[in-house]
């Protein structure tokens, strides 16, 4: 069991039950021993992380800083602190920071912090900016060298918001190294703070960094348990994508990303028309900086060349995974792409079962679990190469 110590800075706006509430709720899912604290000044806050106070050397530690600029100052120490905003506020770099999400974004804090120490991968960069970074988890090494490992690279939705980032997909991480796969958790820019091209340009560049990975005889992780790595097979890679993150996927798979199976978990696969239905308040057009039509019309290219549905065939298998209780535009849109797709000649599964928008990415849910059996099914077909030794 891990022990969670929570601390709550001085002067924060919000319910105090409200907030010991959701981090009950939080401590119960998953299973931690948590405690929360109302820290009374910056000083004392810094009593708290400096001695954990109580709480055990190997737990995690989340803050909410409050408005108090003592208290905030301490964000610029970094460490295995995961800090946490309501509001939206300036990203501080180098620092685990969950920001803009509202009260609930406590929980989402709570389950970032305890992936970190439950999980740890290797973080690798595959550019020069903060945000160009993936997640590399691996599936235990003794399991691993009977060969090579299967690849799923995760992209996370957000409707293309910085205020959403690569926490979303740890808990998928989790299961899917459980299962024996590799999985390669990716960040990226935004476009609300870099632009459309960042964006598509990050996707397209953390795949293209899977070969340099695999090309040493082995990857490991740091502490593995018997210090042998793992070899990724890159003939078995599915791109998985969830929201906007859907969409993001399949464009690399339509741009030739070079992988076996692309799969759409609840995503935004018709542009154009999420842009005229003004979907997530306008989310489409904010992102690509214009309208499909109108006065601030963009280049009309920017949508065929972006939205999925408008890039059939892709020439490559695809999984399209929808909730029913989900947002309906959303079932509408994997609807439609699933019908155009298999008209258009592509291999293209549609599976739509009970579950909102998040319960595709929620490990537990029965709609995970099949996909992630679908997943396993389709990549399984692909004959690993054998591990350099094995007979």
């Amino acid at each position: 069991m891990t022990d969670v110590r929570v601390i709550v800075g001085p002067g924060l706006r919000a319910d105090r039950a409200l907030v010991g509430e959701v981090a009950e709720r939080e401590f119960a899912a998953l299973g931690v021993r948590g405690v929360l604290t109302h820290a009374r000044d910056a000083t004392e806050t810094h009593t708290l992380l400096r001695g954990r106070a109580g709480a055990a050397e190997d737990g995690a530690v989340v803050v909410v800083p409050g408005p108090s600029r003592e208290t905030r100052a301490l964000m610029e120490q970094g460490g295995e602190i995961v800090w946490c905003d309501f509001g939206k506020v300036r990203r501080v770099d180098g620092a685990a920071h969950i920001h803009g999400r509202g009260i609930e974004g406590l929980a989402w804090a709570i389950r970032h912090a305890v992936h970190r120490l439950r999980h740890r991968p290797l973080r690798v960069p595959y550019g020069p900016h903060p945000e160009q970074w993936g997640d590399l988890h691996l599936p235990d090494a003794p399991d691993a060298a009977r060969g090579a490992v299967p690849v799923v690279t995760l992209v996370h939705g957000g409707y293309w918001r910085s205020i959403w980032a690569a926490d979303l997909m740890e808990a998928l991480c989790a299961d899917l190294t459980a299962r024996g796969f590799a999985a390669w958790n990716l960040e990226y820019r935004r476009p609300d703070l870099h632009g459309w091209d960042a964006t598509t340009a990050d996707i397209a560049a953390g795949l293209a960094a899977l070969p340099a990975m695999a090309a040493s005889e082995t990857t490991t992780l740091p502490g593995a348990v018997s210090g042998e790595g793992v070899l990724l097979d890159l003939d078995r890679v599915a791109v998985v994508g969830h929201s906007a993150g859907g969409q993001l996927a399949l464009r690399a798979a339509a741009d030739g990303a070079g992988v076996a199976l692309a799969v759409s978990l609840a995503g935004v696969l018709d542009l154009e028309e999420g842009d005229r239905r003004h979907l997530s308040s306008g989310a489409v057009a904010a992102a690509l900086g214009g309208h499909a039509s109108g006065e601030s019309e963009v280049p009309h290219e920017r949508y065929t060349s972006s939205s999925p549905l408008l890039r059939l065939p892709l020439g490559v298998p695809q999984l399209i995974v929808q909730g029913s209780g989900d947002d309906l535009d959303l079932v509408d849109f994997s609807r439609r792409y699933a019908r155009a797709a298999e008209e258009a000649g592509d291999e293209v599964t549609y599976m739509e079962m009970s579950g909102d928008h998040f319960a595709v990415i929620a490990p537990r849910t029965p709609i995970w679990r099949t996909t992630a059996l679908a997943i396993a099914d389709h990549l399984s077909r692909r004959v690993p190469p054998k591990k350099p030794g094995l007979s």
